[in-house]
């Protein structure tokens, strides 16, 4: 793929930046907690209005123990009342972790001389999405360093390449990107490719954490990152995921940060972000982070809950950095998409066990719940969960404005639910052990039952009926 310097990046950004640093700072020293005032703003949410600024400074002002566990009770009545019991489930993928930024958290920085720089050839491109389909998913999100190399042209390429993998029944039908920031032109680009969400994170909201942790490459242009979504939904690319990676800065600054970011996209293009996640930065053996910035346990978990009542409606993403513990907390109180039989290493999915060494030399980062995609289904039926692989809304041009106007009203537990029985039936017949297909016919049953109050399930079911007789791809 020829490069093309004009669509990789915008070298010296002079967009003003839509974060006041002096703004958030202030209304995070003026918001003055009390009980009272976290019960009307949890109150708020549950109304299903998104909280501003001044109101989430104040559910990160309470400390108190009382006041913590409304709020994350708040947020799990919150999500269950529009996710219901859905859980998404995908799996991420990297393409090539060339890269020339020097980001001093990252693994694939350039300076790392003992990095492993590896990008995958179309041949082995397709024998991983391969074996991702032999384990059950249909939904991926390509993962990019910051390389020439990885051009708009060339990520529109693997996309392509993506969804042209068909083995059994297996097939790929969403694939999201993370990569560096384009241009218009560059985003126009690989829009056309058929992709699902463009995630960009800005990994610290501060301009001047952001400056030292990030000296050299394209990436050091703050303003560039910060509106590079911008161009992409000028370019038509309306489902956008943002991010902060918590431990670079004072995480309540950070969720602040978040929140700004989505009343801009709100209120420049009318629609905020599709997804928000919010990884946790860990010390590895060539970093070690500032310990007063360290977020423990018990403020990751507060940070999910936070989010979750300050953005009702967008989807939040917790990945494999975070342990299985953790992980099976906040799900009940914010989370609606997790990765399942992660592997980050370039080209790992298609090993064999017995071939499997561990290298950190081609890690981005080290990740803490390696289990398998079937043993991360089989614990969300365990725990009442309803797995789903739905991609419908996508490929029904259900995204931004369109979106929300079937998420605000509260139908994304009532829509997509019946999408994602449908999915996890089609995972029971084709890739699950007999006792996770035990489990996963009777939490079927279950949300059948519940469906069934509100809504005929009789094409639900008959739907069912054809997946069990060789139908695929069924959905609403």
């Amino acid at each position: 793929m020829k490069f093309s310097p004009e669509n990789y990046r915008i070298p010296d950004s002079k967009s003003s930046s839509f974060i006041d640093v002096e703004e958030i700072e202030t209304i995070l020293q003026q918001a003055v907690s009390s009980k009272k005032m976290v019960e009307q703003i949890i109150q708020k949410a549950l109304n299903k209005n998104r909280l501003t600024l001044q109101d989430t400074a104040v559910l990160l002002n309470a400390n108190d123990p009382e006041s913590i566990q409304k709020i994350k009770n708040g947020a799990r009545k919150l999500k269950e009342a529009i996710y219901g019991n859905r859980i998404v489930l995908f799996a991420p993928l990297y393409v090539g972790n060339k890269c020339l930024n020097n980001c001093k958290y990252c693994g694939f920085r350039a300076s790392n001389t003992e990095a492993i720089r590896t990008t995958l050839n179309d041949q082995e491109l397709i024998e991983q999405v391969e074996a991702l389909e032999d384990n059950g998913q249909k939904r991926l999100i390509l993962v990019y360093g910051e390389h020439p190399d990885y051009s708009p042209e060339f990520i529109a390429h693997t996309v392509k390449t993506v969804y042209g993998v068909r083995k059994g029944n297996g097939e790929i039908r969403r694939v999201n990107i993370n990569a560096a920031p384009l241009s218009i032109e560059g985003f126009k680009t690989v829009k056309e490719s058929g992709i699902g969400t463009y995630q960009i994170f800005q990994e610290t909201y501060h301009p001047e954490a952001y400056k030292k942790y990030h000296p050299s490459g394209a990436k050091k242009d703050y303003n560039n990152r910060l509106t590079s979504l911008d161009r992409a939904m000028e370019a038509g690319i309306d489902d956008v995921g943002i991010g902060a990676l918590f431990g670079l800065y004072d995480w309540r600054f950070e969720v602040m940060g978040l929140v700004r970011h989505v009343n801009h996209l709100e209120a420049c293009f009318n629609v905020g972000p599709h997804t928000i996640s919010f990884p946790r930065l860990q010390d590895a053996s060539t970093f070690k982070q500032d310990a007063k910035f360290k977020v423990s346990d018990e403020d990751f978990t507060r940070i999910v809950a936070i989010l979750r009542l300050a953005v009702p409606y967008t989807g939040m993403i917790l990945t494999a950095r975070e342990p299985e513990a953790i992980r099976k907390e906040v799900l009940q109180f914010g989370v609606s998409q997790i990765d399942g039989g992660t592997k980050i290493e370039l080209g790992k999915y298609a090993e064999k066990e017995t071939e499997i060494e561990q290298n950190l030399n081609r890690e981005q980062f080290k990740i803490n719940d390696d289990r398998s995609l079937n043993q991360v289904i089989d614990e969300l039926l365990d725990e009442d969960y309803l797995p789903s692989f739905c991609t419908a809304c996508y490929r029904l041009g259900r995204t931004g404005e369109h979106f929300m106007e079937f998420s605000v009203p509260g139908f994304i537990k009532r829509f997509c639910s019946t999408n994602a029985i449908l999915t996890l039936a089609e995972y029971i017949m084709d890739y699950a052990t007999p006792s996770t297909a035990e489990k996963g016919w009777k939490v079927i049953e279950k949300n059948l039952v519940d469906l069934a109050k509100f809504q005929n399930t009789d094409e639900l079911k008959n739907r069912i009926e054809r997946i069990k007789n060789g139908e695929r791809d069924l959905y609403f």
